[in-house]
């Protein structure tokens, strides 16, 4: 099982995204406080975050607490200015990933006490600034997954007709 951290996370859809993700990945979505939204469960329909019954969500009142119930698990920071990038290291089953808030990244505090050995970034086209939330969940939660041989998923295929029907 992956591990998603969204430190702070601002944008409600972008944090449904992520509980969507994990319902269909098996992950675990830990949110650290404060949230720039409620967890209410009207909040929670208005801002599509309405699977929040098909995954685990866990909310920490703070980083440390979050790392607490992480126990052991690896924690990569995901970062703009990482170290390593997310699709060149080996994952292993447990891994952690944190992402900072969307308007201004995970703090530099945070980030020493992940350490500079342990963060990741995405690559992106010279004069961009960063990927959506979202989406930097995504790549990185599926390559870690993809890796993991896609550890629980189901073999569904699309009932697409055979060719020459």
């Amino acid at each position: 099982m992956l591990h998603i951290v969204l430190f702070e996370p601002e944008i409600p859809p972008n944090t449904g995204n992520a509980i969507r993700l994990c319902a269909n990945t098996g992950a675990t979505l830990h949110l650290v406080k404060p949230l720039g939204f409620a967890l209410d469960d009207r909040s929670l329909r208005r801002s599509g975050l309405d699977y929040h019954d098909l995954a685990p969500v866990n909310v920490h009142a703070n980083f440390h607490d979050c790392l607490n119930q992480l126990g052991g698990a690896r924690l990569f920071a995901v970062e703009t200015g990482g170290l390593h990038r997310y699709s060149d290291l080996a994952y292993r089953d447990g891994d952690a990933f944190l992402f900072g808030p969307e308007t201004r990244g995970l703090p530099q505090a945070v980030l020493e006490q992940v350490g500079r050995d342990k963060s990741l970034f995405i690559p992106m086209r010279a004069g961009s600034r960063s990927v959506n939330l979202s989406n930097a969940v995504a790549l990185v939660a599926y390559e870690a997954w993809r890796q993991l041989g896609f550890l629980g998923a189901g073999m569904q295929r699309p009932p697409w007709p055979s060719p020459g029907a």
